[in-house]
């Protein structure tokens, strides 16, 4: 098995007037050799966008880009037609294909929103553009693994052109909880929200993030504190 460990200390960070943001990976601006990806995992962000602001009509193609909410609600327009808000417990994904435009801006004009941004090489380049959302019951994911994003229809999730999936788990403390890859080969990366954990013989606190690849599944085991915990499984590359 192998791990990279990735700090919240040690990630990017950007902060302008409406946008404060933190880089696990390259973008930007910022740049890392050694944080270019996660195999398929290209971005990971994760952003603050003050009340009223946000991200101007710009254009993506062949990625699949997720956005979730973690505090606050997003207001989206993009080409296919959709126009419409993403609220906390909603997890939205693009998939670019040909090409998409999109803004994103914060549905409120006064509070904060708070939302992680996630890029992911599709398995197949070009196609028609698709936008796809759901809301998801945090009640859930208690202890156990809630799966928000997949390409595998019996997950019951927002649809993905790729073999990853995403997936959410909030666990008290004194808790375990085992993920086995669904496809072959793939690698886990870990990202703790709130609280602490161990997995891969690592002690992980809020934001901070662990790759794991060559094993058969990975264990996440809580100790004194709860804690909130995104998953993302992807095929390895790059």
């Amino acid at each position: 098995m192998t791990t990279i460990y990735h700090p919240a200390s040690g990630r990017g960070h950007i902060q302008f007037g409406w946008l404060d943001s933190h880089h696990s990976f390259s973008f930007g601006n910022w740049y890392d050799g050694e944080k270019v990806q996660f195999g398929a995992l290209r971005v990971l962000n994760d952003d603050i966008v003050r009340g009223g602001s946000g991200f101007d009509t710009h254009k993506h193609e062949n990625m699949e880009i997720i956005s979730i909410p973690l505090k606050g609600a997003l207001a989206h327009k993009d080409s296919t037609g959709t126009d419409g808000i993403i609220y906390t417990g909603d997890v939205q994904l693009m998939s670019a294909g040909s090409g998409i435009t999109h803004s994103e801006y914060n549905a409120s004009h006064y509070d904060p929103v708070n939302f992680l941004q996630i890029w992911i090489f599709p398995k197949q380049p070009g196609g028609k553009p698709r936008h796809e959302q759901k809301s998801f019951d945090p009640a859930a994911r208690l202890n156990q693994w809630q799966v928000v994003v997949s390409p595998r229809s019996e997950d019951q999730a927002v649809r993905i052109n790729q073999d990853a999936r995403l997936a959410l788990a909030r666990l008290d403390a004194g808790r375990s909880l085992e993920y086995t890859p669904a496809f072959p080969g793939n690698g886990v990366y870990l990202l703790v929200l709130e609280g602490a954990v161990e997995a891969g013989g690592q002690a992980l606190g809020p934001r901070d993030g662990l790759g794991l690849s060559g094993m058969r599944s990975v264990t996440v085991t809580t100790r004194e504190w709860a804690a909130d915990v995104l998953l993302i499984e992807v095929p390895m590359f790059g």
